[in-house]
């Protein structure tokens, strides 16, 4: 897994565990925690297929 991919998982975890302490609180600035976990979430998910794409390619590159 990339390391970006890593980073963007850790910081998703991260802001998934202070929406739930954030709600729990009773603050409503949980919201935006959620939003920053889907946004790094997302970032995770791109750095994963983009180097699949990438590993791919060279294997094809190489194959043909």
């Amino acid at each position: 897994m990339p390391r970006l991919a890593l980073y963007a998982l850790a910081v998703c975890v991260l802001t998934v565990a202070a929406a739930v302490v954030s709600f729990v609180q009773g603050n409503w600035l949980g919201i935006v925690w959620v939003l920053l976990a889907g946004l790094s979430s997302n970032m995770a998910w791109y750095y994963v297929r983009k180097a699949r794409a990438e590993r791919e390619a060279r294997t094809a590159t190489a194959a043909g």
